[in-house]
């Protein structure tokens, strides 16, 4: 089983456990369905806008948690409790070119 880890968005933590993406990563489904289900070794947030720690932190889970897929959390892409996040492109970006093509990148979860 891979390991997968989840970046979600800051400004939506407080309104969302995470249920829906834990879920998803562990049956394998949504964005998952491509890989199968996963271990989730890590649930983060983006840093807050613009997302400037997020290729960081995705980093940081590569390195130190041997994650090899890196989710972003349908919060940053579609908004699901807010708005869709207007620094979606520029942090996916920024997260592939931190973490390397080895590394599988998720731009949704659920």
């Amino acid at each position: 089983m891979k390991k997968a880890g989840i970046i979600r968005c800051r400004e939506t933590e407080e309104m969302c456990p995470g249920t829906a993406d834990f879920k998803a990563a562990g049956e394998g489904k949504g964005a998952f369905e491509e890989t199968g289900p996963v271990e989730l070794v890590g649930f983060i947030t983006c840093g807050g806008c613009p997302g400037k720690r997020a290729a960081y932190r995705a980093k940081m889970m590569v390195e130190k948690k041997g994650v090899e897929i890196v989710a972003l959390g349908s919060c940053i892409k579609k908004g699901n409790h807010a708005y869709p996040c207007p620094h979606f492109d520029e942090m996916l970006r920024a997260i592939e070119k931190q973490v390397g093509e080895n590394v599988k990148i998720l731009d949704w979860t659920h």
